[in-house]
């Protein structure tokens, strides 16, 4: 098969493009039958994922004999419901028995699905899924011609509501981030991070954190911003002496906070709204105000760090101008404020993220330094590329159909929902804890959108129980499969910086669980206090976004050991509950955060006014870095 390789490559690239223009012209000119369009998407997603991915990855000598088979069996399971539309509908559902072809195609499609996510994704998912198919099977009473029946003739397994989101929100997101890579946005959002921040101290950490941030919220992808922005911001944080490790848990966090970042976030706040049954401008609303406090927190550990250490900015000479940047790249925002622009007056995620695809060439064209960009080449090598990373996600969704089928028919979401309430013994911060630690451990096996998918059949219903408020509970949840990129032992997120910064496993992790302290606490909090999801008052919304930001800064302060001169182990523990009872909403946690904030300032103050005013400055510039120098090995 090895010679046929390049040809059969090119067939994969022409559906891969296929793929792409079919989505964008049904986005265009609206959806057919819900099953017509799900099933298509599906049988792209598995025809693709065998000509491009074998058994172990990537072909390298082309698809073998097998993968050729799979591939034509791709195309008849998934084909299967189209042709049979008519009589799909007209059946008496969970009532008629099947008929062979519901049987065969019907296998046939859950062991490509199981095989395709396999290759994408690993065995984590699949066996998931098996594990629930096999519960359904053997430990309950659930017929198999309904099982099969709602996981292959219906809109409720893997053609669910999952798939359904990958096929018309995701898909087109994908392609709109991939397009906007390939025009050079990517060269904008560095730019401008290092001309807004490359002078302060610690300025490369503080540039990761923006362009992650800013980058992040286009691709959604934790590990893919790690690769992206770590590779020139790691490296940078190294030469102006941030620890390898530290300098990898910098880029980790702040590309693992992409997910949560308005206005794009990551794929999983899709499938949010439609669970929520609300518009996805209503998801970035909640995400918000818990989002700024996650990047707030991140910008300030790392700033803090590099006061503690006396550490730099960059030099002048490798930042550019603000107003440059702007003058020759800002035009490239534009597809980002035409999808929120879009947001706003009221349409669709699919035709605002159709409208920002159609403005990212025009805008491209606006300027010379970008107008090199357009070509035929790029464009249509990001339309394949939009095809080729929807595959993980479309294939996810599809297996995780397969497990939310299962609890669908067999209650098994009741069941489990009685277990952690008789757990938590109706206690809600018990079942808080549960939850997240089951979301960590989920979100370690399997990307942000399953392990969401997979929570939400299993532990929303049971926070609900509890008094929970359903927007908290999903966005719990939905933080906690994402923090799983940056939590020990499985962090992919610092996994992927590592192979930068070359840091160590254990070191690397611990400070990313740091830098991330406060994306851990702050679920709990708007758990409790709906205003920092913007549900409220105005006046009872600014005073939680007020005192939980001052939080999340002493927060950062009280681990890092620094706020204006370096603390002690009583003073950083005072900021430690000082943090606690200020992001808390509440007037008497307010109250008392801002009475011992305001005893720290001035225990500060007065130890700054002393060292300034010391005898011996130089001596007194290098104490700091020798009470630093414990913390910096820890």
């Amino acid at each position: 098969m090895e010679r046929f390789a390049k040809p059969i490559f090119l067939v994969a690239r022409c559906i891969a493009l296929a793929m792409t223009v079919f989505h964008l012209v049904i986005a265009f000119i609206g959806p057919p039958e819900p099953l017509i369009l799900r099933s298509a998407h599906v049988g792209f997603a598995l025809v693709l994922t065998f000509l491009f991915f074998g058994w172990k990855g990537k072909h390298e000598k082309g698809p073998g004999i097998l993968d050729l088979l799979f591939v034509l069996g791709s195309l008849a399971a998934a084909g299967y419901p189209i042709y049979q539309l008519p009589y799909i509908y007209e059946r008496f559902i969970y009532v008629d028995p099947l008929i062979t072809g519901d049987w065969v195609f019907g296998c046939l499609l859950i062991v490509l699905v199981l095989e395709g996510t396999r290759r994408l994704l690993g065995l984590a998912l699949p066996l998931t899924a098996i594990a629930f198919l096999c519960y359904a099977l053997f430990f309950t009473e659930t017929d198999r011609d309904t099982l099969m029946e709602q996981l292959f003739l219906t809109t409720e397994g893997i053609f669910g509501i999952p798939v359904a989101v990958s096929a018309t929100y995701m898909v087109l997101f994908i392609v709109f981030g991939a397009l906007v890579e390939r025009m050079g946005v990517g060269r904008l959002f560095m730019d401008f991070a290092v001309a807004i921040t490359g002078r302060s101290s610690g300025g490369p950490a503080k540039v990761a954190c923006v362009t992650s941030g800013m980058f992040g919220t286009v691709s959604g992808s934790a590990v893919a911003n790690v690769m992206t922005t770590g590779t020139f911001s790691i490296p940078l944080m190294k030469r102006i002496g941030y620890r390898p490790g530290f300098a990898g848990a910098v880029e980790a966090v702040a590309s693992t906070g992409g997910q949560i970042m308005p206005p794009i976030m990551g794929a999983a706040a899709f499938v949010m709204a439609e669970y929520l049954g609300v518009s996805y401008l209503t998801v970035t609303k909640y995400a918000l105000l818990p989002a700024a406090l996650y990047f707030i927190a991140v910008f300030a550990t790392v700033h803090f760090e590099a006061k503690r250490l006396g550490m730099k900015g960059m030099e002048d000479h490798e930042i550019p101008k603000v107003s440059v940047v702007l003058k020759e790249q800002g035009h490239m925002f534009i597809p980002l404020i035409v999808i929120i622009s879009v947001l706003i007056m009221g349409y669709s995620a699919p035709y605002s993220a159709l409208c920002g695809i159609a403005s990212v060439i025009p805008a491209a064209l606006l300027r010379k330094t970008t107008r090199q960009y357009v070509t035929i080449g790029n464009i249509l090598g990001a339309m394949e590329a939009g095809a080729r990373n929807t595959l993980p996600i479309a294939l996810a969704c599809a297996c995780a159909g397969i497990v939310v089928g299962v609890i669908d028919i067999t209650g098994a979401g009741l069941s489990f929902t009685g277990l952690v309430l008789s757990l938590a013994q109706d206690t809600l911060v018990l079942a808080l804890i549960a939850t997240m630690i089951a979301g960590i451990i989920l979100g370690m096996g399997m990307p942000t959108t399953p392990a969401y998918i997979v929570q939400v059949a299993l532990l929303v219903p049971a926070l609900v129980k509890l008094g929970v408020q359903l927007e908290a509970a999903h966005l719990f949840v939905f933080y906690f499969a994402i923090l799983s990129a940056i939590t020990p032992p499985v962090a992919m997120a610092v996994y992927a910086a590592m192979g930068i910064s070359k840091g160590g496993i254990w070191e690397s992790g611990l400070a990313a669980m740091k830098l991330g302290a406060t994306g851990y606490i702050v679920p709990f909090m708007f758990v409790y206090g709906p205003a920092l999801l913007l549900i409220g008052d105005f006046s009872v919304i600014l005073a939680a976004s007020v005192t939980a930001i001052t939080g999340a800064v002493c927060l950062s302060a009280s681990l890092n050991g620094y706020l204006l001169v370096p603390m002690g182990v009583i003073q950083r523990l005072t900021l430690f509950v000082t943090a606690i009872t200020l992001i808390h909403p509440g007037l008497a946690t307010d109250a008392i955060g801002f009475g011992l904030l305001v005893a720290v300032l001035i225990k500060q103050l007065m130890e700054r006014k002393g060292r300034n005013s010391g005898p011996a400055p130089a001596g007194a510039i290098a104490a700091p870095a020798k009470e630093a120098e414990p913390l910096r090995d820890s």
